[in-house]
């Protein structure tokens, strides 16, 4: 091959976000959830703008040296990022104004505007507006070279065009008017005459109604909303000496008043107007993002629904898992045989328990958890301190680095430290993302090692939206090599045995990954029907795309549901037309890894916390665990081929199919969500019919 096929990262990322706009597109998706699927795509594209294109740009500014180095030209990049985000934003406009503003009105909700008002709607609006919003929406007039406002993080204003009534120079004058959505809800129910109606008015145009109340010896011209999103990247260069909780605490105080990485504007805006934004903020053509009328639309999480529950998502309640919910034991039930936890299909309420029962069990004498990303009203945490009021050994690894959850660890951390437990942190140049619990038991005078492996986080919000796999195990092959893990991470020796089960990152996940395609490739050869399946968030690890190519070309027949950044490039003639690759975005997001090798028939398949991604395999501490026992070999082959045959919620990622709808020749529609959540049910009740 001389060249080699590979999408940026970045690039790729933009089009699963597209992905997520198509769901607000889609008039299958009830009303409602498709403003949702709006507020998820514009809550994504912040983080992005905060991190990724704030790298970029930190990149941009380097030297040209240092430029001639990197793989991508920061510029480069960036103008295509700016490109994509262009059109997709038009998009997002049109789908919103065109789409779904419509069909509201068509359900007896009217989203209106200022100039849509009647005399009662004004002057209760205006009543509001002194009453609730006044103190809070800090006008600021602009003066070239003298006065440069501070715009705070992701907070919402209008840029003024006004006109001072006392002179004669027909220049208008400039200002800014922060909209107060941090303080009151951004949607504002209004009186109508119709009862069969519900009106509701956007907080942005509530403060347009009332700019002449703020102005009064001012003509308003117009307004545009404008917003300004920070660096959200911490920089701390030195991870290997001095305090680094201290550094974090420090970094965090000054995330919100980092430097700009993009400012929004309504497109609508003059360019003189965005000129002079553009001088008196200190930005630069790389920093501009044109948008439609409204920013901060991840706020469309709290649309009001008026009642309205036919426009939303039919409930899937959270099927109990038998075996283990509400046992006296869960302990014993764990000893009989492993079992798999498939959330949000399955409830969580047996993760909750496991950790309820260890703080009680008097046979229970050590406890240890990593925690990654954890609730902020945490009952597992809860129960690690009740733990060491009942006398057990308590030890947690909480990774500080965790983006956007920094201070929420921090919070976590100093809780179980006051209640006694072993808090140890961050690791120096790691992170620490593997998903793992243990339970140490005294049972006939022997200690038994119970452990919980999982693809997601112990964070009992997002087990209720995210698809994520659980392990309770008992297996010595397993928990041995768990309790080593835990062991480097309290007292960073390294193991003198190597892992024979585990795939750990730092101690040869990544080359036992690329061995286990080298055997499919050499079992190809051999004349074995030779497969690899992964279920991934995403993968960008050049390493493994060259093997996954290697493997294609060699007969290997490759799947690859990535729902996220997927840097292989899918369908090229001669490098890897045999790939299927495609990607699911639904109603739940698809969290779960899964790497399947087909070895000969002694099918192997592990669960995993770790991405094919160079941090995973590279920077940090991941675990993917074997899945033993074959009944949970098949409830797993089961989903994975409800999402192989999903024809109504799968896109391609083929190269000249990209984000297109799969058309299979399936007799039924099958969604692979729906089609997992009622085939765990039929499993439960026929299993577990006590």
């Amino acid at each position: 091959m001389n060249k080699i096929p590979y999408i940026h990262r970045d690039i790729s990322w933009l089009s699963f976000n597209y992905r997520v706009l198509q769901e607000a597109k889609d008039p299958s998706v009830p009303l409602l959830e498709r403003l949702k699927f709006l507020a998820i795509y514009s809550n994504n594209l912040d983080e992005f703008f905060r991190v990724r294109v704030a790298n970029h740009r930190t990149l941009y500014r380097t030297s040209k040296k240092t430029r001639k180095e990197l793989a991508f030209p920061p510029e480069v990049i960036l103008e295509k990022i700016l490109n994509v985000v262009k059109e997709q934003q038009e998009e997002f406009s049109f789908i919103f104004e065109e789409l779904i503003v419509p069909e509201l009105v068509n359900h007896g909700i009217q989203l209106v505007r200022r100039l849509d008002l009647n005399d009662y709607q004004k002057s209760y609006v205006e009543n509001y507006f002194a009453d609730e919003l006044l103190p809070f929406v800090q006008p600021v007039l602009l003066v070239e070279d003298k006065i440069k406002p501070f715009l705070s993080n992701r907070a919402l204003y209008l840029a003024i065009l006004l006109k001072d009534k006392k002179k004669t120079n027909p220049d208008p004058d400039y200002a800014i008017v922060k909209i107060p959505s941090d303080h009151v809800r951004r949607f504002l129910e209004l009186p109508s005459l119709d009862e069969s109606k519900n009106v509701v008015i956007m907080l942005d145009d509530v403060v347009r109604h009332s700019l002449k109340l703020i102005f009064p010896g001012y003509e308003i011209i117009d307004s545009y909303s404008i917003k300004l999103t920070r660096d959200a990247e911490l920089y701390i260069d030195d991870e290997f000496s001095g305090d680094l909780i201290s550094k974090i605490r420090k970094s965090l105080s000054k995330r919100h008043i980092g430097p700009a990485s993009r400012l929004v504007y309504d497109r609508n805006i003059p360019d003189h107007f965005l000129e002079f934004l553009t001088d008196v903020l200190e930005l630069s053509n790389y920093d501009l993002l044109p948008e439609g009328r409204y920013h901060n639309n991840s706020d469309f999480f709290s649309f009001p629904n008026f009642g309205k529950d036919y426009l939303t998502n039919t409930k899937l309640p959270p099927i109990k898992y038998k075996p283990l919910e509400n046992k006296s034991s869960i302990f014993e039930e764990i000893s009989k045989k492993d079992h798999l936890i498939n959330t949000p299909f399955q409830s969580y309420n047996s993760v909750v328990q496991f950790f309820q029962q260890a703080a009680l069990d008097p046979m229970v004498t050590h406890i240890k958890i990593v925690q990654y990303r954890v609730s902020e009203d945490s009952k597992i945490m809860q129960s690690l301190s009740d733990a060491v009021q009942h006398g057990k050994s308590v030890s947690a690894f909480i990774e500080v680095k965790a983006r956007f959850d920094e201070a929420n660890n921090l919070k976590w951390g100093e809780f179980l430290e006051k209640a006694g437990v072993q808090v140890h942190y961050s690791m120096p140049g790691l992170k620490v993302h593997a998903k793992m619990a243990l339970v140490r038991r005294i049972e006939q005078g022997k200690p038994v090692i119970y452990s919980y492996l999982s693809t997601g986080n112990f964070h009992e919000g997002t087990a209720k939206i995210y698809t994520d796999i659980g392990l309770f195990t008992a297996n010595k092959k397993i928990t041995s090599e768990v309790t080593r893990v835990f062991s480097y991470l309290e007292t960073k020796k390294r193991p003198d045995i190597p892992f024979k089960h585990l795939l750990v990152g730092q101690f040869g996940m990544k080359e036992m990954l690329l061995k286990k395609i080298g055997q499919e490739i050499k079992n190809a050869k051999n004349g074995y029907p030779a497969e690899i399946v992964l279920k991934l968030n995403s993968i960008q690890d050049q390493d493994m795309i060259n093997a996954l190519y290697e493997a294609n070309q060699n007969g290997v027949e490759v799947t690859l549901i990535c729902r996220g950044i997927c840097s292989i490039v899918a369908g090229v003639p001669g490098i890897s037309e045999n790939i299927t690759s495609f990607s699911i975005v639904d109603r739940f997001l698809e969290h779960s890894r899964i790497y399947k090798f087909a070895n000969k028939g002694d099918e192997q398949i592990y669960i995993s916390s770790a991405d094919w991604m160079v941090r995973n395999l590279n920077h940090r501490v991941e675990t993917a665990v074997p899945i033993l026992d074959k009944d949970l070999k098949y409830e797993i082959n089961t989903m994975l081929k409800f999402q192989m045959n999903d024809n109504i919620k799968s896109r391609s990622l083929h190269h000249k199919k990209i984000n297109e709808y799969r058309d299979l020749p399936n007799d039924l529609a099958i969604r692979s969500q729906v089609e997992s959540y009622y085939f765990l049910k039929r499993l439960t009740e026929k299993k577990y019919k006590k």
